[in-house]
């Protein structure tokens, strides 16, 4: 079983994305499941809705998946396993103050020291704890090990009790933290392979910590994916708009090209200019590079135009909201110089908009906009401009140029040979 588990704060991040392709890809070549589990607990940062627009975006991207799950919803299981490792002695309640643990922490700055809980309400009886009327969370014991487990990309990886520290599980208001509830969710929903994003590589000991502790040994295999750089060489951030997917929708870039992008970058693949389906085919998560993935604007942008390009008119028509196949033939030659569907669109809606005229060429524009109306269809562009020509007196650039503002809505583009086949059919409404 394979999961991809969001969190409802803000917009998918291409990381995010990256993500939930990996684990739709290798569940498909396991024929396996993947769910989609919402990771909604932090209550204070999700946001209304976004839950429904994770779940658009995957459907865009054509990612299957067999059920959807709140993390939520297992709050119950969360407070339950919570009060097992109470009662087993794996874990224990801590009455220390926010303040107290602050200046604990600026000590261990001062010291230049890693700041961890020094236990001091881990060796409390019960009847000392229960003598205490004050609010406490539940934190987890040290494991007496080292938590060691082998990561498909990364290698073998090994954490010292240390590095696992005595994290919080329940807070005060009996609410889980995340690597608690991630921790449990995984056990109930039976997870045998993991796939998210290297910054969650700290947390992976602590959640196994924890299923250890519950005497949960099931071998789990993990990939920690490397993180994307921005063009500066810095992790990219919510501050970096390209990181924001409904960002990349909202310039015209395409799921199948972003797809495609977000699976070339940091791995091997046989080629560069790919669908999705094709993926399954050589798709390795060992060929993934252990070293970040810089995020390129034209690199994406080159791809985008080839998938573009690949499109049937008709759908080439749709994306850029038109529903007729001819005008998709004509944004197959503004291909030339378009590489996004924003980019296509204002070419191709300067056709059938009013036309905006450099006074330099009003007076060719409307004397040529009449003679093309009353003309009869020529078939061939050569005579259709003899004709032109000649009726309208005009030479130079005081012809082509008109001529071409009156066809296309614009001062310059692709051989008006090309386009005039397909754009006589409109000539009389323009």
């Amino acid at each position: 079983m394979f999961r991809f588990a969001p969190s409802p704060t803000g917009d998918m991040h291409i990381g995010n994305l990256r993500v939930a392709l990996f684990n739709y890809i290798v569940s498909k070549q396991k024929n396996d499941k993947l769910i989609i589990r919402i990771e909604d607990t932090d209550t204070e940062r999700n946001i209304e809705g976004k839950d429904r627009e994770i779940l658009e975006i995957l459907q865009k991207f054509n990612i299957e998946f067999s059920d959807v799950l709140y993390q939520s919803h297992n709050l119950k299981f969360h407070q339950q396993f919570a009060t097992t490792l109470l009662q087993t002695g794996r874990a224990f309640n801590c009455f220390c103050s926010s303040e107290d643990l602050d200046k604990k922490r600026e000590q261990a700055k001062i010291d230049k020291r890693a700041f961890r809980y020094d236990g001091t309400c881990e060796k409390l009886t019960n009847a000392e704890v229960l003598d205490i009327e004050k609010p406490s969370v539940i934190r987890i014991k040290k494991p007496d090990f080292e938590v060691k487990f082998a990561d498909i990309i990364k290698g073998e990886m090994s954490f010292k009790p240390n590095d696992i520290d005595n994290f919080i599980l329940l807070r005060q208001d009996k609410r889980p933290t995340y690597n608690f509830a991630c921790a449990i969710d995984d056990m109930l929903s039976d997870i045998d392979t993991i796939i998210r994003g290297e910054d969650h590589l700290s947390n992976t000991p602590k959640q196994i910590a924890v299923q250890h502790s519950l005497g949960y040994n099931k071998k789990v295999n993990y990939a920690h994916l490397p993180i994307i750089l921005n063009k500066d060489g810095k992790k990219m951030s919510k501050r970096d708009d390209a990181s924001s997917v409904k960002w990349l929708f909202e310039e015209g870039f395409i799921p199948e090209a972003i797809a495609n992008y977000l699976i070339l970058i940091g791995n091997k693949t046989p080629k560069e200019i790919f669908k999705i389906d094709e993926v399954f085919e050589w798709f390795k998560l060992e060929n993934i590079s252990k070293a970040p993935a810089k995020f390129d604007m034209d690199k994406l942008r080159f791809i985008n135009h080839e998938h573009l390009a690949l499109l049937e008119p008709e759908d080439l028509a749709k994306r850029i909201g038109h529903f007729d196949k001819t005008v998709g033939k004509i944004a197959k030659i503004y291909l030339e110089e378009a590489s996004t569907l924003n980019e296509l669109k204002s070419k191709i809606d300067a056709i059938f908009e009013k036309r905006e005229v450099s006074e330099e060429f009003q007076e060719g524009v409307e004397t040529l906009s009449k003679i093309i109306k009353d003309s009869d269809d020529f078939e061939d562009f050569k005579d259709f401009k003899k004709y032109v020509m000649k009726e309208s007196g005009l030479k130079g650039k005081n012809f082509f140029k008109p001529l071409r503002v009156v066809l296309t809505g614009a001062e310059n583009g692709p051989e008006l040979s090309k386009l005039y086949p397909l754009l006589k059919t409109y000539l009389k409404t323009i």
